[in-house]
């Protein structure tokens, strides 16, 4: 990278080096774990509306902590502004899409999990024109 190609071998150098792999390394680990969160509340579950939360929730801020860890260890602005467009177009999409299947899920009747308290849509979705009133 730019960053690494400038400095010289100096101990400071090295240091600051160091430093970014390390915080690289954290972000690579942080973003690990919510993503074996995700996989975890997946398999864990009960239903497919709360295993569309676990996943969607926790993978997006995953993969954009990854995302992140890339553009700092390579540092250039080629990889930085890759790197933000992706996160800001999984930020965007993924809740819609989350949201999309979700409703139309509930609307062909996919089970809800047996202790659900608050069913919002009950009262307002008609099941004979399947419109929301």
């Amino acid at each position: 990278s730019l960053l690494r190609s400038s400095l010289n071998g100096s101990l400071a150098a090295r240091r600051k080096m160091a430093m970014i792999d390390f915080i690289a390394a954290i972000l690579i680990l942080l973003g690990s774990m919510f993503i074996f969160v995700a996989a975890l509340g997946l398999l864990r579950m009960p239903d497919l509306l709360m295993r569309m939360h676990a996943g969607t929730k926790a993978g997006t801020l995953g993969v954009s902590l990854i995302l992140l860890a890339v553009a700092i260890h390579f540092m250039t602005v080629a990889v930085w502004t890759k790197a933000l467009i992706t996160i800001v177009f999984l930020f965007i999409t993924i809740p819609i899409g989350a949201h999309m299947l979700g409703r139309a899920a509930y609307f062909i009747n996919i089970p809800l999990w047996d202790q659900t308290v608050v069913d919002e849509l009950r009262d307002h979705y008609n099941k004979q024109s399947h419109e929301l009133e």
